[in-house]
C-alpha cells in the first residue's frame, strides 16, 4: 500500500461544517479510524463509513483515509480501470473493489496487501462482503449476480441470472438470507438459497443509489428528484420525499431521525425522515454529488463530489468531535457567548478568508483553493 501525508483544508460558512480532504506523498504509519469509497477519473464515485474505517478513491485508485480526521492512511494499487464500487467488511479487516478493469479484488485493510482477484467478463459495479465475511457479491455490466467463497477463490462463483441490463448495485440484506439488486429502472429481491426471485419493482427513472439499513430492514432509493423508501423484505415502499434537483445519493441517519441528500445542484439536503421537512440545505462543493454516507454514530457523513473532493460534516454543529471542537467564550459580565467550533492550529484570519465559500453566490468552475 502506498502511504502518504494528508493536507487538512478547514472552511467556515456560519459554522464550521465540513474539511475538504487533499493528499501529498509521503510516508505514514497506519493507525486509526478510516474511510472506503471510489472514484471516476477525479470523480469521487462512492463512500463507505465504517465502525473504525473510511476509505474513498480517486483517480481509480481506493484510498484509505482515517474517518474523523481525514488523514490519509494509504492507497491500494492494483487495478488498471477505474473503480466503480468499494466496500468494507464488518471488523474493517478486509476490503473490496469493483472496477472497470474487469474484475474485483480483495484486500487486507490493514497491511494493504491485494488478497485476491475475481476476474469478470465485463465492468464491475458493486461488491459487498457477508457478514462473516466469508463471501463476496458481485454484479456489473454482464448482467449477472455472482456469489464468491472467499475460501475458495479459485472454484466458480454462484451465479444469479434475472436483470436485464447492468447491475448498479448489488447488497446482502436480511442476515444475508437475502439480496438486494438494481440495474436501471427495476429493484430486485432474491432469496440466496434458491437463487429465485422474490418480487421485482419497477421505478419511473434511472436507479442513481441503494442503500440498505438493517436496523428497521429499510431501502433507501435515489432515482430522478425522488428518495424512496421500502422495506427490504417486501419491497413495499413505506415513503418518499421530492428534492429540488436531481438526486445522486441519499443516507438515513441511524436513529432515522432524519436524512442526507445529494446530487447535481452541488449541494447537500437534510430532511426531517418522519415529515419529509427540509431541515437545512449546504453548499460547498464545486461539482455534482455522487455519493452521500453517515458514519455508524451518526455524528458525521461524508459527501463525495464530481469536484475531486469528499467532504466530512457534523450532523449537529457545535460539538466537539475529531477535529472539531466547541469552544464556548466568555463575555463580560459572566454570560456565554454563542458557541463557535474551531480546529486545532488553525488561525481566525485564515478562517475569515475562506468564509465566502460557504456563500449564496454561484461557484466558479475553477475555484480558489486556499491552504
Amino acid at each position: 500500500m502506498e502511504t502518504s501525508e494528508n493536507s487538512v483544508k478547514p472552511v467556515q460558512g456560519d459554522e464550521i461544517r465540513y474539511l475538504t480532504l487533499e493528499a501529498s506523498t509521503k510516508k505514514q504509519g497506519d493507525n486509526g479510524v478510516r474511510l472506503l469509497g471510489s472514484a471516476i477519473s477525479r470523480d469521487v464515485n462512492e463512500t463507505v463509513l465504517s465502525e473504525n474505517l473510511s476509505v474513498f478513491c480517486l483517480d481509480g485508485k481506493p484510498m484509505l483515509r482515517q474517518g474523523d480526521t481525514g488523514d490519509w492512511i494509504g492507497t491500494f494499487l492494483g487495478h488498471k480501470g477505474a473503480v466503480w464500487g468499494a466496500t468494507l467488511n464488518k471488523d474493517a479487516t478486509k476490503a473490496a473493489t469493483a472496477a472497470a478493469d474487469f474484475t474485483a479484488k480483495v484486500w487486507d485493510a490493514v497491511s494493504g496487501d491485494e488478497l485476491i482477484t475475481l476476474a469478470h467478463k465485463h465492468i464491475v459495479k458493486s461488491v459487498d462482503f457477508t457478514e462473516d465475511s466469508n463471501y463476496l457479491l458481485t454484479g456489473g455490466q454482464d448482467k449477472l449476480l455472482r456469489i464468491y467463497d472467499l475460501s475458495k477463490p479459485e472454484a466458480e462463483p454462484q451465479m444469479i441470472s434475472g436483470h436485464t441490463s447492468g447491475i448498479k448495485k448489488a447488497l446482502w440484506s436480511s442476515d444475508d438470507k437475502q439480496i438486494l439488486s438494481a440495474d436501471d429502472k427495476t429493484v430486485r429481491l432474491w432469496d440466496r438459497t434458491t437463487a429465485t426471485e422474490i418480487k421485482a419493482i419497477n421505478v419511473a427513472m434511472s436507479v442513481s443509489s441503494m442503500e440498505y439499513v438493517p436496523e428497521g430492514e429499510i431501502l433507501v432509493i435515489t432515482y430522478g428528484r425522488t428518495i424512496a423508501f421500502h422495506s427490504a423484505d417486501t419491497l413495499e415502499q413505506i415513503k418518499s420525499f421530492e428534492a429540488p434537483a436531481t438526486v445522486n445519493s441519499a443516507s438515513l441517519h441511524p436513529e432515522k431521525e432524519c436524512l442526507v441528500a445529494g446530487g447535481e445542484d452541488f449541494k447537500l439536503y437534510k430532511y426531517d425522515y418522519n415529515t419529509g421537512e427540509e431541515l437545512e440545505s449546504c453548499k460547498g462543493h464545486f461539482g455534482p454529488i455522487h455519493c452521500v454516507r453517515f458514519s455508524p454514530d451518526g455524528e458525521l457523513y461524508a459527501s463525495g463530489s464530481e469536484d475531486g473532493t469528499l467532504r466530512l460534516w457534523q450532523t449537529t454543529v457545535g460539538k466537539t468531535y475529531g477535529l472539531w471542537k466547541c469552544v464556548i467564550p466568555e463575555e463580560e459580565g459572566g454570560e456565554l457567548a454563542k458557541p463557535r467550533v474551531s480546529l486545532p492550529g488553525t488561525a481566525e484570519e485564515e478562517l475569515e478568508d475562506l468564509a465566502s465559500e460557504n456563500s449564496d453566490s454561484i461557484y466558479s468552475s475553477t475555484p480558489e483553493v486556499k491552504a
